[in-house]
């Protein structure tokens, strides 16, 4: 059993208990997150947390979190584009259309299922039965750079980067339209979609801060070619941050145009650039994944 300690600060007095919670530990899920509450492995000021309980400056939140419970999923020998490794973490450059780890719908073919035939039993677990190793996440027609841990050690500390948004993550993506700035920044809170249940928005009521600062790489009339830094992690930031600025994502079904002019699998979107401090040595890594051929061939029709 492993616990954790936290005191709330000044700024984050009236949040919602579960919410403060999931902005501290950005590894776990709400949900997770819940049921350790529910359970009563999650203590306020030294009891159990109420159910709608808001924290105060100063209170102190002790969480315990279960040792990782047995991993029921099947080792797969699915090729991995792995571009560093070592004995606490490997960066794997993810390909479009796999899902980072197993859900309803997608128990096999994940990154996950590949990591444990490559890692075997040297995949962190605090992030329970279904997501071994995993830090964060990309979207299932994203592709690009992903860190994965091999230690709980290093889990933590790169947890604790992300939280301190200290993590260097740049995306490139092509848009809608023709941004006219050569740069810019979109600082609006990400929450649930308020009828869609399955989308993400702006949501300047429940949803939590976001930051994107993007700059112009290419213009095409039509189209525009950026680069996307993130300041913060929110589930689809970048595709709903430019949907937002008026230019979404080219070939993203959800938040785009029903119909697109070209055939592709989702949106086009890659994690390019991916640098943090290495848990163990202390140095700073920064790794590049190359621009996927699909991504590439686009850039070459644009350009014609």
């Amino acid at each position: 059993m492993d616990t954790e300690h936290l005191t709330v600060e000044a700024s984050e007095e009236g949040s919602r208990a579960d919410r403060f919670l999931t902005q501290h530990f950005t590894d776990c899920s709400r949900s997770y997150l819940q049921k350790l509450i529910s359970q009563k492995m999650a203590l306020l000021n030294g009891k159990p947390v109420k159910a709608g309980a808001r924290v105060r400056a100063g209170d102190c939140f002790d969480i315990s979190f279960p040792e990782p419970e047995a991993v029921d999923i099947l080792p797969e020998n699915i090729p991995l584009d792995i571009l560093y490794e070592d004995d606490a973490l490997l960066v794997v450059n993810k390909p479009k259309n796999m899902v980072v780890h197993p859900a309803p719908g997608h128990m096999s073919g994940t990154l996950v299922n590949a990591l444990m035939y490559h890692c075997g039993n040297e995949l962190s677990g605090i992030n329970g039965v279904l997501r071994p190793g995993i830090v964060h996440r990309i979207d299932r027609n994203t592709t690009g750079s992903l860190v994965v841990c091999k230690t709980d050690a290093a889990h933590r500390s790169l947890a604790e980067q992300l939280r301190d948004h200290s993590i260097t993550r740049k995306y490139r993506a092509i848009v809608y339209g023709n941004i006219k700035e050569d740069t810019g920044t979109v600082d609006a809170p990400i929450g649930r979609h308020p009828v869609d249940r399955k989308k993400m928005a702006v949501n300047h009521v429940n949803g939590r801060e976001a930051v994107t600062h993007y700059r112009v790489l290419e213009r095409f009339g039509r189209f525009t070619y950026i680069e996307c830094q993130l300041e913060t992690g929110r589930t689809h930031q970048i595709r709903v941050h430019m949907t937002s600025a008026g230019h979404p994502l080219l070939g993203d079904d959800v938040y785009g145009p029903a119909s697109c002019p070209f055939h592709l699998e989702g949106q086009t979107l890659h994690a390019m650039v991916l640098g943090f401090i290495h848990p163990v040595t202390g140095a700073y890594m920064e790794f590049t994944a190359p621009l996927p051929p699909y991504f590439e061939n686009l850039l070459e029709q644009l350009r014609r």
